[in-house]
């Protein structure tokens, strides 16, 4: 059946309650596919996917049901099987928001592994990536739009050696397609030659086969690929569900782009899961000005349930007034991926009626690892209660920034660290899982924290470096690699900056080399020519005299965060 959530959760002992049925019993399904066919067999001409050509809350949509869905991802999954793909063989993703991402995504998953790729990534770190995860087959957008997509696939097939075939996506309503160059297919014609009733294959899908490689380390980063199990998207959609209070007849305008885990686990999966409706926000989503602008029109025309965003959209939201739109049809509104400001949550509560719900989610644990689930009022910064069938703790820290054995009491901060069942299955490069894990197995998440009295985690930082740019993950050392290339600088930092919308801004710290001269403004110049990615491009360069350093001669950001903290405020 599909899943639907067993009792309202309101505290870690009702937490508690669903453990007690094994999670054997309580969650049977195996596989990704497996909930596709059961929500295709329960709603089969309910709506499920909803395509906003534009941002007119007039303009008819574009509607898929269940029976489409499910449909469209037997033809492609058998179009991927005639093509050679077998369940260890990648299929890269590069596509904006469209409804075929959903073909691309879990007929991908019932043929083989899907690799969703960052189209804003630059054509070497495509490259790169794919080349990583040895993909096979490329879903590549038929336009050369913002983001110059069919252009970029064209250029960066040849140096991919595994890539065997680009699957030309028409954009939605193209009246005719191009004539296509030898290799690359266009995947309307071609899914309209194979069956829509079953996998041809004949493929039993297990819990632990592989389902998908997200990268990690964000827009700016050095990406690395985490392996995602069919069993840990399950358990994730399943537990969003339980804990969310996901229903059928709810409404969600999703947003998030879908290279993300956010947009395509708790965004997406757990609404099919449960027979809600998805709302794409045309190719552009939350990025379309006109989507933000008519957002609380679109709310009213479609009755959103749902309100899900990360605070920087939250925050272009609280600047849109309602007007005479009807929101009353919301019920939850829920945020992640970057710190939440009290004003903002405050602001949104007092102008929109629905209190802001934080949840922590990664792509280490299938996009979700704690939840805040609706009627439970939490302060900004607590991210809710552990997710049944996991272990959370808290532990102190060493003078390095590493984990111990010492778990933390109540309201002390310390580390946090999950064993859970939707736990990834390590990383596609070996090397990359050493600092992913304990010696005895629990995920370092690198982020601080504490527990309250009600069993709820709270955010306090991170001890790992990661600049978190409005939902952008910015690696610093992409900043201090090119900032220490200029002759005059002998030590460099960069670190994130408090901001009202951003959440962080990067800023740097440097130090220069004796005798040498230079200015805030020439080292600003020189350092953002050097980032590729626009978001992770410094706003400031502070000069020291002396760069705060630890006993052991590394540099000590917390010093830096804090004077940045001021600097800000």
């Amino acid at each position: 059946m599909p899943f639907t959530p067993s009792f309202a959760i309101r505290s870690a002992a009702d937490v508690r309650r669903i453990e007690e049925t094994p999670l054997a019993l309580a969650l049977t399904q195996c596989s990704t596919y497996d909930l596709f066919c059961e929500s295709a067999r329960a709603f089969g001409d309910k709506t499920a996917l909803t395509f906003l050509r534009s941002a007119d809350p007039q303009e008819a949509p574009i509607r898929w049901t269940y029976s489409d869905l499910l449909r469209g991802i037997h033809q492609t999954a058998n179009l991927l099987h005639r093509l050679g793909v077998g369940p260890h063989d990648a299929i890269a993703v590069l596509l904006p928001g469209c409804l075929d991402y959903h073909l691309a995504l879990w007929g991908g998953e019932a043929a083989g592994i899907v690799q969703p790729l960052n189209p804003l990534l630059n054509e070497e770190k495509l490259v790169s990536l794919m080349n990583a995860g040895k993909a096979t087959v490329l879903f590549a957008w038929g336009a050369d739009d913002e983001a110059q997509l069919w252009s970029k696939a064209m250029r960066i097939r040849a140096l991919v050696p595994t890539l065997r075939t680009v699957i030309r996506v028409a954009p939605h309503d193209e009246a005719s397609a191009p004539n296509l160059p030898e290799g690359v297919l266009d995947f309307s014609a071609q899914r309209r030659l194979e069956v829509d009733d079953h996998l041809v294959s004949g493929r039993g899908i297990a819990a632990d086969d592989i389902a998908a490689y997200f990268h990690t380390g964000g827009t700016t980063g050095a990406p690395k690929l985490a392996r995602h199990s069919h069993g840990a998207q399950v358990f994730s959609a399943w537990v969003c569900v339980q804990l969310q209070g996901t229903l059928s007849t709810d409404v969600v305008i999703n947003g998030y782009p879908l290279f993300h885990v956010a947009g395509v686990l708790p965004g997406a999966l757990t609404s099919f899961a449960a027979g809600s409706e998805v709302l794409i926000p045309t190719t552009s989503l939350f990025r379309n000005r006109a989507v933000l602008g008519n957002y609380w029109r679109l709310v009213e025309r479609y009755g959103a349930t749902v309100v899900s965003a990360v605070p920087t959209v939250l925050e272009a939201l609280a600047n849109i007034p309602v007007g005479t739109a009807d929101i009353s049809s919301l019920r939850y509104c829920r945020t992640g991926a970057a710190p939440l400001s009290p004003d903002l949550a405050a602001r949104f509560e007092s102008l929109f009626g629905v209190h802001v719900h934080e949840s922590l989610g990664m792509t280490e644990m299938a996009g979700i690892s704690t939840i805040t689930p609706p009627g439970v009022i939490a302060p900004v910064g607590c991210v809710g209660f552990r997710l049944p069938y996991t272990q959370l703790r808290v532990v102190a820290i060493d003078e390095h920034g590493n984990p111990t054995n010492q778990d933390q009491p109540v309201g002390t901060q310390g580390m946090v660290l999950f064993k859970s069942p939707n736990l990834f299955s390590g990383f596609v490069d070996p090397d990359d899982n050493a600092r992913a894990f304990t010696s005895d197995g629990w995920l370092a998440t690198g982020d601080l924290g504490w527990l309250d009295d009600q069993e709820r985690l709270n955010l306090s930082g991170r001890s790992k470096d990661l600049i978190i740019r409005g939902g952008h993950n910015i690696d610093p050392k992409v900043i201090e690699d090119a900032m220490a290339a200029h002759p005059a600088v002998q030590h460099c930092a960069a670190v994130g900056a408090p901001d009202a919308y951003a959440g962080e801004l990067p800023v740097v710290f440097v130090t220069l080399v004796p005798g040498c001269i230079a200015t805030e403004a020439e080292l600003l110049e020189f350092v953002r020519q050097r980032v590729d990615e626009p978001p992770a491009r410094p706003k400031s360069v502070t000069i020291l005299q002396v760069m705060p350093m630890t006993s052991v001669g590394k540099i000590f950001k917390p010093d830096l965060r804090q004077l940045a903290a001021s600097r800000a405020a």
